[in-house]
């Protein structure tokens, strides 16, 4: 690769029930919009769905002797160091890459990206930040899945680690923070609400709105939302899984009647912008929050598209300076 170039994005070209097809399909399209990717796996499983298709794109493949699969245990990072997700987060410790980018074993990603990164100093708990989609755009969720139990500090440090996110990569000049609860009032919530509230609305260097509920987030009343990962998944998922009956009631009406068959060809291209709002595969990968690098967590049924957006993002995140924003985190 040329020495002008950014860092590589770093891919765990094994990880996700599709690889490493979808991986290596995801990882040339990234590649021919001028992003450089390093694939890390098996040597001759990749190079044989590379074939001659890598000619001339800032490519390369860089071995990995072991892979975590899906059913097995994340604990299983710290004796497997040649693991393809363990390599892929080494390489962004030695400063061979911008970022990890794994659609593989999800606690596995977390549990290398800690352990080969470390966290940022001040930071109890790592968080997954995604970012779902909104009547204003987008809306920053967290955490969504790498924390279910939690304490009123974690929520406090991820609005901060959200607040530097959105600034940086998104160009959100002063995000506003919501506090997920079961009502707007200050008094409402359990107690990992209420001492969190008390923490929020005290924490310089953040906007907090208050309380928000569950119907906040899709409205885009604030810019971030803050919660225990237990919750943050359920409600990610459950929108998720809304979104594909919504519009699986929607293909039923529209194919109803000979009439509705005609009006579904004049609607057809606005649900397709809708769709692909909706649409997982347009997101990429969520990151990892509160390490001392960057990583990007996305599903396992990730197809190309998904994976060559999670390497976009992946290098979003590296253009934007966020790094370098991130160690400015404190609370005080």
């Amino acid at each position: 690769m040329s020495s002008t170039q950014p860092l590589p994005i770093a891919l765990d070209a094994m990880g996700g029930d599709h690889a490493p097809a979808v991986t290596v399909a995801g990882a040339l399209a990234a590649a021919r919009a001028g992003i450089p990717v390093l694939l890390v796996g098996n040597e001759v499983r990749l190079h044989a769905e590379l074939g001659s298709q890598a000619a001339g794109l800032p490519i390369e493949v860089v071995p990995a002797a072991d892979v975590i699969r899906m059913d097995e245990h994340a604990s299983d990072v710290r004796r497997r160091p040649e693991a393809s997700v363990n390599v892929a987060v080494r390489l962004v410790k030695e400063g061979r890459a911008a970022a990890a980018v794994s659609m593989g074993h999800s606690g596995a990603t977390m549990a290398a990206a800690l352990l080969g990164l470390g966290r940022l100093p001040g930071v109890d708990r790592p968080a997954i930040l995604t970012m779902a989609p909104s009547q204003k755009g987008s809306i920053a969720l967290l955490d969504v899945g790498a924390n279910a139990d939690v304490r009123p500090q974690y929520l406090q440090q991820w609005a901060v680690l959200a607040t530097y996110y959105l600034r940086a990569v998104r160009g959100v000049s002063d995000p506003s923070v919501g506090l997920l609860s079961i009502g707007e009032e200050e008094g409402k919530g359990n107690a990992l609400v209420l001492e969190a509230y008390a923490l929020l609305k005290n924490t310089p260097g953040i906007r907090f709105h208050g309380n928000v509920e569950g119907r906040d987030i899709f409205r885009g009343t604030t810019d971030i939302v803050v919660t225990d990962g237990f919750t943050g998944n359920v409600v990610l998922k459950t929108a998720e899984g809304e979104a594909k009956v919504l519009f699986g009631w929607i293909k039923e009406a529209l194919s109803s009647s000979p009439l509705a068959k005609i009006g579904a060809l004049l609607v057809r291209p606005a649900l397709r912008g809708v769709a692909a709002k909706l649409d997982p595969s347009e997101h990429g990968a969520s990151v990892l929050l509160g390490v001392k690098g960057l990583a990007f967590i996305g599903h396992g049924s990730a197809d190309a598209r998904a994976v060559e957006m999670a390497v976009r993002r992946a290098a979003e995140a590296r253009d934007s300076g966020l790094i370098e924003r991130l160690q400015e985190f404190r609370l005080d």
